[in-house]
């Protein structure tokens, strides 16, 4: 009853945002208009566009290296297996759904505040934010490794640093990877967005650009973004891909990344002595040490050149940093500028453009997840072009697609709800189409021996085990979809994001209080709900 209500919702949010073929057909002259507007497209100087592009990704991935050297610990903490009790664990779950629950956006305002226009704050803000996913994700797989080795070096009297270190982090450093590249794509959206608050690179000069009307640059450095997304989603998956088998086998290289302290007869070989009668066990300097060696040596290269080209000046910031608490009492406390009602309208209306949104993306990606799904589809070639269909689509930033929306329809929450679904169809299409290639193809087999066609098979066994998933996949998107929806008003997309970047601007902080809390409690309702629903369906 409940899944049918929110499904009821979401038509509701539909029909209520006026989402129709009719308004679809209304825009086709204003298209043609807006495509009279932009070309010829107005592409920088190359040298002007690579500082700018070079300043957006160099932000992106100090961001994320510092995500991932924050939410380790957290993910540690979190994690059952590793944390050092209930206490520990609570107050690291709850950092991590606070960091998920609090848009990057407001990070962004807050630390704008403190230390000023630039990439720092941008950095912060986005490394904060990741927090939330990659610590939930780190923690999931912290508690699923082989209980087996770090067993073993606590019988050997290794302590907790050392059975983590030599243990659960190697077989957990594929997901590691993994992780941190998902999230770079996800932040390199994000880092576009920023630009809207201050934060410097290509995200400021489309806003500029657009803020002036001058439509030629601005498409035309969203079309850079849009190749910047497709070759960093090519690439991140093609790395994932290649860390993928290690993550199934459990063993390879990255087993052998850190080296444990133990002791050792004196005959052993290649053995490092220590004054206390333990050696240390050191790997030959074979074609794998060199290769690890060399991609710590690359890692930290990237690092100092992203550092450069993000332009980050680290000088001041023991002095700002100082002044965080005075800006935090800014924030508090909440305050409502007299515009309460407005506000609560504006929220529903964010709820129906992520209701709208999820249920719009969600009648294409399940059609499209089904087909991407090797053991479902008629023909390994239909398996491969749903799945570059869904790469194509994912690289699409949503922030992009809803200016050009709004070009064309005008202000309002259709651009950013028809914008969001075209996002949904990407990452809810890839999680449906994991989710039906994981069901157990024996239940299949055997309805196909017993006659069954190949409908049947589909809705008998295979939807009806990758269910459980699917719901909690569409929760997820909905989640995901209220946190877009409210990003995307900054750029008159409609909804409470609108009211948002209004209340940063004029220096109303309480009011930006009001507006995130009243986002917080819709947030994790859908958490509740997701947690619920996955333990009703399961």
């Amino acid at each position: 009853m409940v899944l049918l209500a929110l499904a009821a919702t979401s038509v509701w949010s539909v029909a209520a945002l006026q989402i129709n073929v009719a308004t679809m057909i209304d825009s086709v002259d204003h298209a043609t208009d807006f495509l009279a507007r932009i070309l010829p497209l107005d592409f920088p100087p190359l040298a002007e566009l690579a500082l700018m592009t070079g300043q957006t990704l160099g932000i992106v991935t100090l961001a994320t290296a510092l995500a991932v050297l924050l939410s380790t610990p957290v993910a540690l903490f979190a994690a059952a297996t590793t944390t050092t009790g209930p206490g520990a664990r609570a107050a690291a779950r709850t950092i991590i759904v606070l960091a998920r629950a609090v848009p990057d956006l407001v990070f962004a305002i807050v630390l704008l505040r403190v230390l000023g226009l630039g990439a720092l704050p941008g950095v912060l803000a986005l490394a904060l934010h990741s927090v939330g996913m990659i610590g939930k994700l780190y923690a999931d797989a912290v508690e699923q490794v082989d209980p087996g080795p770090p067993e073993a070096l606590r019988a050997a009297g290794g302590r907790r640093w050392q059975w983590i270190a030599g243990s659960v982090l190697p077989q957990v450093m594929p997901q590691v990877v993994a992780t941190a590249l998902h999230r770079f794509d996800i932040n390199l959206r994000t880092a576009v967005l920023l630009g809207y608050v201050g934060v410097g690179g290509i995200g400021m000069e489309i806003s500029d650009a657009l803020r002036t009307m001058n439509y030629q640059r601005g498409m035309a450095l969203a079309l850079v973004v849009l190749v910047l997304c497709v070759v960093v989603e090519i690439l991140s998956g093609t790395i994932r891909a290649r860390l993928a088998p290690g993550v199934r086998s459990g063993g390879g290289l990255l087993d052998r990344l850190c080296a444990a302290w133990v002791h050792a007869p004196r005959e052993t070989h290649r053995l490092q002595r220590c004054g206390d009668g333990r050696v240390r066990i050191s790997p030959p300097w074979d074609g794998d040490r060199i290769r690890r060696l060399a991609g710590v040596v690359l890692s930290i290269a990237v690092l100092a050149a992203a550092s450069v080209a993000s332009g980050v000046d680290l000088s001041m910031l023991g002095r700002d940093l100082a002044g965080l608490p005075a800006a935090v009492g800014l924030f508090w406390p909440p305050e409502t500028g007299g515009i309460l009602p407005t506000l609560l309208a504006a929220l529903v209306v964010t709820v129906q453009i992520a209701l709208a949104a999820t249920g719009l993306g969600m009648v294409l990606a399940l059609p499209i997840g089904v087909l991407a799904a090797r053991n479902v589809a008629p023909h390994p070639r239909v398996a491969t072009a749903m799945r570059l269909v869904i790469v194509i689509v994912r690289a699409l930033p949503e922030l992009i697609v809803a200016i050009v929306l709004i070009v064309i329809t005008g202000l309002g929450p259709v651009p950013g709800a028809i914008a969001l679904a075209i996002g949904s169809v990407g990452l809810l299409g890839k999680l449906v189409a994991d989710s039906v290639e994981e069901t157990d193809v024996r239940v299949q087999d055997a309805l196909r021996a017993s006659g069954a066609t190949r409908i049947q098979v589909l809705t008998g066994a295979t939807l009806r085990q990758a269910l459980p998933a699917i719901v909690a996949h569409v929760l997820y998107q909905l989640d995901v979809n209220i946190r877009g929806a409210t990003l995307l008003g900054i750029v008159g997309a409609g909804g409470i994001g609108y009211y948002l970047l209004n209340a940063s601007r004029v220096q109303e902080f309480g009011v930006v209080t009001t507006i995130v809390l009243c986002v917080l409690a819709v947030v994790l309702a859908v958490e509740a709900l997701a947690v619920w629903a996955r333990r009703v369906v399961r």
